[in-house]
This record gives structure tokens, sequence and C-alpha cells, in this order.
């Protein structure tokens, strides 16, 4: 027997502190509630983990991102509803302000409003705002834009865009043509190059037996006297056939008939009333019948003054800038107006650095100037005619702007949704991984009590072991 070294107390202090070390880590699962409490318990297991837990934590405050574009995208939308209504209102008024039954007092009334809903639209623009941040203003530096080009609602006008120019085609007008120009009525007046083509369409030349009806008299071109036996001295159109060499002709040529004015001339079935004196291209008798030049002009000025509505700078044209030059074609260079380029920002809506994790919002400085509309008058009929197209286009921006908003916002709807999926889904595999087993747990510490329990016991009876040897010792 020895006492020095007592191997059944020793292997039961090992087994009891095995045990008891087990038992601790159990413990510590249980009340954490993690398999894992440090890198020792699973090291792959940690690594992977942790790895989950930063995408988890990501895509959480991603999820928190789109919610707050969500809000910002809101916020922008539900400003822009009352600018729609705002715009809406100001097509009213002008519709009204167009109407031939206005006085210039009630027209004045009309332009009070109009200038009014103007500024509210403005001051929508400069104050909506979402976290300090100004939606409806655009960014960046004031810079130049252009103005969108109209047609006056003159009838045939074509516009071709360009970019900063637009190429513009008026409906080629011929003698006789009705058009209406600014909400006047023009007849197209005949002019000498108007009868020149009437005559070489018909084959009414400088030739014998050759016809033409000018003011409803029939003219014919004798170069012989009516006997046909005898050389007129100046052959020509005759009203009666000439008897005599030295008769005088009615008209020596179809160049002379050309120069006619205030004159109806026809000629193969087709008839050309031509103008009095006019020098400006308007008939001195008659202001409503003009020249088609002139009406190429005023249709001209006409596209420009409707083209320059919430212009700073005034749309110019080349071409048809004089009468005796102009045509149904010119160059029109837009308007020009200033205010902020779109706000632009970006949404991160994932856990990783992917520049695909971001969505770009897009908003157009929704101001009276950006929408086309800045200093828009309706105080006489033709203004606010002109400003009816203006505002159609400004109700049209904004209803783009709000759309593309809408579409966002859906996006970013699905994009939450799918994200708290993924949060989901990442986390239960996380757990499973990380969490304790709690019913499995509990089945080893119930063990590991039991084996401590057994151990403390099977120590103290080691211990007693060595009482025998008091036994020797007496």
């Amino acid at each position: 027997m020895v006492v020095q070294h007592n191997m059944q107390a020793a292997n039961a202090n090992r087994m009891l502190n095995v045990t008891t070390s087990a038992q601790s880590k159990s413990t510590e699962k249980l009340s954490s509630g993690y398999r894992i409490n440090r890198a020792a318990d699973d090291a792959a297991g940690l690594t992977i983990s942790e790895k989950m837990r930063k995408q988890i934590k990501g895509l959480d405050r991603a999820s928190t991102n789109a919610e707050d574009g969500v809000s910002a995208v809101q916020t922008a939308e539900g400003a822009l509803t009352e600018v729609h209504s705002m715009l809406q209102r100001m097509n009213e008024l002008a519709t009204q302000s167009a109407n031939g039954t206005n006085s210039n007092t009630d027209r004045q009334a009309i332009q009070d409003e109009i200038d009014q809903l103007t500024t509210e639209i403005d001051r929508v623009s400069e104050t909506t705002k979402f976290n300090e941040t100004y939606l409806l203003k655009g960014d960046g530096a004031d810079k130049a834009h252009n103005v969108n080009a109209h047609d006056a609602g003159i009838d045939g006008v074509t516009l071709t865009d360009k970019g900063d120019k637009v190429e513009v085609t008026l409906k080629e007008l011929h003698a006789g043509d009705k058009i209406s120009i600014a909400g006047k009525n023009y007849t197209i007046g005949g002019e000498e190059d108007d009868v020149t083509k009437l005559l070489n369409d018909a084959g009414v030349t400088d030739t014998d037996k050759a016809k033409v009806t000018i003011n409803g008299t029939e003219y014919t071109y004798y170069t012989k006297t009516a006997d046909g036996k005898t050389n007129l001295n100046k052959a020509g159109f005759f009203a009666t056939a000439p008897d005599k060499a030295d008769a005088t002709a009615n008209y020596e040529n179809v160049a002379a008939i050309a120069k006619l004015k205030s004159s109806t001339i026809s000629a193969g079935g087709k008839s050309v009333t031509t103008m009095g004196t006019a020098t400006d291209g308007v008939d001195d008798k008659d202001s409503s019948v003009i020249t088609a030049k002139k009406a190429y002009m005023l249709e001209t000025a006409e596209v420009l003054k409707a083209s320059g509505i919430g212009a700073d700078k005034a749309p110019t044209a080349t071409g048809n800038d004089a009468l005796d030059t102009a045509t149904n074609e010119f160059t029109l260079t837009k308007g020009k107006v200033n205010y902020n380029d779109a706000l632009s920002f970006n949404l991160h809506v994932g856990a990783d650095a992917d520049m695909t994790n971001k969505i770009t919002v897009n908003i157009d400085s929704m101001n009276s100037a950006g929408l086309g509309v800045k200093g828009i008058k309706a105080d006489t009929e033709q203004d606010a005619t002109y400003a009816i197209d203006a505002i159609a286009d400004a109700i049209s921006t904004v209803s783009s702007q709000r759309s593309a908003l809408g579409a966002v916002q859906n996006r970013l709807e699905h994009t939450i949704n799918n994200l708290d999926n993924v949060v989901e889904n990442t986390t239960s595999a996380e757990s499973r991984i990380r969490d304790t087993d709690m019913a499995e747990e509990m089945v080893n510490y119930s063990k590991n009590n039991i084996l401590a329990q057994a151990g403390q016991s099977m120590l103290a009876q080691a211990n007693q072991s060595n009482q025998g040897v008091l036994s020797l010792l007496q």
C-alpha cells in the first residue's frame, strides 16, 4: 500500500476535471444560446458565421436605405401632384383667356392668377426637401437649356428637331389658298410668278390662236388680221379679231398679262386672281389678301413667338427675314432659359461594394423655368392661345417625371422584399451554424451533471481508500 501516489484519486480527479470542463462549456452554450462562443468552439464555423453576419447586417441596412429612398421619392412625387394640379388650372385659365368673349379686364384677372400659380410652382420647387436635400430644384450650377419649339397652331407646319436647332417647314402656299395666322384669316393673292406658271401649265404662249380669259373676257393671240392675209404691225392678245395691220392689241404678250394687278386670269381650267399694289406683300385695297412670301414671313414670326414662351433668350430664325427671299422653309435656333441640371442621387441597396447595388434616382428641375412656363402670358387672346401648348408641354414633363418616380418606387418595393427575404434565409443559415440546439445541449448538460456528481463521489471514495494504512500503523 502507498500513500504518496493515490492513483485512484488522481484518475477520479482527472475525469472530474474533464467532466467539469465539459459541463462548463455546456452551461455557457445554454446560457448564451450560442454554440460558438469563441473561435476554439468551431474555427471554420466562426469564419462562415461572421461572413454571414456581415452580409445580414449589410442587407438589413440596405433594406433601410431602400425604404428611405421610397420616402424621398414619395415626398417628391407628392409635391409634383400639386404642381400637376396648378398646371391643370393654368391650362384652364389659358383656354378661357383664348376665348374672344373676354374683356381686357377679364384677361388681366386671369393673368394675375396665372402669375400667382407660377410663383407657387417656383416656391414648391425651392422648398420641397427630404433630410435637408432639396428634391425639385435640380443640382449644380445654373445653366442655359433649350426651350421647346411650337408650331403656333398654324396648319401644315412641320418641326424637325436637330438639337439646338429646329428645321421648320411651312405648308407651301399658292394663289387662292386660305390660311389663318395669329387668329386672322388671309387669302393668298396671285403674283407675276403665279400667273406665269398658270399660263405655262396651260400651254398659253405668244403663238397664233393662243387663248386666255381675263376678268371674264377671252383674249386670243393674233399675228395676222382676221382674214389671215395681212401681218399685224404688232402681234398680241385681242378681245376681238383685228381688222387692220396697225390694230393695237389689248395685251402685247404673256409677260404683260402676268404683270396685271387686281385681275383674274384663267387658262386651262384654272384661275389666278392677282393682287393690286402691294409693295409690302399686302394688298393696299384689302389687307386680308397677301402674297405667299408675306404669309411665310408672318408665319415665321408667329412660330418664333410661340417658341419663345418661357425663354430668357428668344429663339431666332435663319431665313425669311426679307420679303423678296422668304420661303416655306427656315431654321429656328431654340430659345434658352437658365435653370439647374437634374438632381441625381444613388441608393445603395446591397451588402457589397458592387456598383450594380446602386439604384439611381434622377429628378429634373421642376420650377417654372424647367417646365417652360416662366413668365407665361395669357393677357391677350393670341398669347393665351400659344400658352396652351407651352402648358401642355409642362404637364407632359411633370407626368413623365412622376411616372419615372413611380417606376423607381415600385422597383424599390421589390428590392426591399427581396432584401428582406435574403436576410431571413441567410439568418436561418447562420443560426444553424452559430446557435445552440437547446434540446441537444440539455442532454449533454444532464449527462455531464450526472458524471460530475459521480466523479465527486468516486473521488471521495478514492480518498477514503488510503485510510486502510492507519490500521498498519497501530
